[in-house]
C-alpha cells in the first residue's frame, strides 16, 4: 500500500532539508508523545538507526528504523521493520525558487505476516479517508515548518 503527499513551503531548498534533518529535535519531539526511542548507529547519514517502542491498539509495538539513503540536500528515505510490517518513508525536497521548496513524502507499506496483511487489507478499505488523512498531516507538518523557519529568518 502507497500514500504519497506533496507541500509546498516558502523557504530554501537546504533550510527545509536542515531542518528535516534535525535528528535531536525530531527524537524529542517523538519522546513528548510517549515513544520510546533509542539511537542505535551513528549520523547524520546512511546508516543511521534507532529501535522505537511505542502503543498502538492497546499493544506495546516495537519498531527498528534505519536511515537507509541520505543525500543533501535532496533525499531521505527511512526503512522500518515493525513485527510483519515492512515501510519506506522516502522524503524529497524540491527547490521550486531560491526561496520556495516542495516537499514530497511517500510511505510504502508491506506485510510478511498475516497479522500485518489483516492490517493492511483494513488500510486499505479505508483507503480515501487513509489518504485524506496522511496529506491533511503532511499539511500541518508543511505550515508548521514554514512558521518555524519564517521566525528564524
Amino acid at each position: 500500500m502507497e500514500l504519497t503527499a506533496r507541500e509546498d513551503i516558502e523557504a530554501p531548498q537546504d533550510r527545509v532539508f536542515a531542518m528535516m534533518a534535525d535528528f535531536d529535535s525530531i527524537e524529542r519531539q517523538a519522546m513528548r508523545r510517549g515513544l520510546d526511542v533509542t539511537r542505535t548507529g551513528d549520523g547524520p547519514g546512511a546508516g543511521m538507526a534507532w529501535d522505537v517502542t511505542f502503543r498502538f491498539r492497546g499493544k506495546r509495538r516495537e519498531a527498528a528504523i534505519t536511515l537507509a539513503d541520505y543525500q543533501p540536500p535532496e533525499r531521505m528515505v527511512f526503512d522500518t521493520v515493525s513485527g510483519g510490517l515492512d515501510m519506506t518513508l522516502t522524503l524529497d525536497v524540491v527547490a521550486l525558487s531560491p526561496s520556495r521548496s516542495r516537499i514530497n513524502v511517500t510511505t510504502v507499506m508491506a506485510a510478511r505476516s498475516l497479522s500485518a496483511r489483516l492490517l493492511l487489507q483494513s488500510m486499505k478499505l479505508a483507503r480515501g479517508g487513509m489518504d485524506k488523512r496522511f496529506r491533511k498531516r503532511v499539511a500541518e507538518l508543511a505550515g508548521e515548518m514554514e512558521t518555524r523557519l519564517r521566525g528564524a529568518a
